[in-house]
């Protein structure tokens, strides 16, 4: 069961990025304060979402973290923790405390990945 709710997470994430990107025509062409917000929704849902996906794959079964801090404690403790790792990780900060392990290294370099380009995105957005 768990494979579908990471299925569905990577969808709603997908379909934001979409969202964000698409041409909205009632944007204009210079800083306004709905990009800067949506800018922000799109990094906390990104955020939200890696979360979910890294607490569902740690649900299943997979070592995540290289501290294992996933597989014990209370689920708001560590969707908390897979929530500050997702937010490292899609800022690219890596402070170097915890670090992915097995498939979860592919998962995050994907977001590190989208935490990389989505800035080029928006200020492409921007002066578009």
């Amino acid at each position: 069961m768990g494979y579908v709710e990471i299925a569905f997470v990577v969808i709603i994430v997908m379909v934001s990025i979409l969202i964000f990107l698409k041409n909205n025509r009632n944007m204009k062409n210079s800083f306004s304060k709905e990009l800067f917000i949506s800018f922000l929704m799109i990094y906390f849902i990104l955020m939200v979402g890696f979360a979910i996906i890294y607490f569902l794959m740690s649900e299943i079964g997979f070592t995540v973290l290289s501290d294992m801090s996933l597989q014990y404690g209370s689920a708001l403790d560590r969707f908390l923790r897979s929530f500050y790792f997702s937010g490292v990780t899609l800022m690219t900060v890596g402070y170097g405390d915890i670090y992915p392990v097995g498939v979860a290294r592919f998962v995050s370099l994907v977001e590190a990945a989208v935490g990389y380009l989505l800035p080029a995105a928006f200020l492409y957005k921007l002066i578009k």
